[in-house]
């Protein structure tokens, strides 16, 4: 009789974190309220495109949300959003008149001209 053995090996994140995104939530992090375990990414249904990007503090962890571990903190990403996000990356962005967070999602279909929602 063989012995067999279950290989598993770690799937990617479905949202990748530039240096820049990662160093924002360190930042979010050292200023969060007290109980704050982490922040979180969704996409609640608003704006003139149907989906937006919101990203909150978080002090308890749902049970299908994705967890993704950074050097600064734990960032999660809503159950009901990862389909919505799968593939993306996540981006901190300043210059001298904005600072935000910029995604690069490839499952989106179209945007408002604000930017500020997405349809997929």
């Amino acid at each position: 009789m063989t012995e067999t053995t279950t290989k598993t090996r770690a799937r990617p994140a479905a949202v990748i974190l530039t240096p820049a995104a990662e160093q924002r939530i360190a930042d979010l992090m050292a200023q969060a309220p007290e109980g704050t375990i982490g922040v979180k990414l969704s996409t609640p249904r608003r704006g003139c495109s149907g989906l937006a990007y919101s990203v909150d503090y978080v002090t308890e962890e749902a049970r299908f949300d994705e967890k993704i571990e950074t050097p600064g903190g734990t960032f999660y990403i809503d159950g009901a959003s990862v389909l919505y996000l799968v593939g993306s990356t996540m981006d901190w962005v300043e210059d001298d008149f904005t600072a935000g967070f910029v995604f690069n999602n490839p499952n989106a279909k179209g945007s408002c001209g604000c930017g500020e929602s997405f349809t997929v």
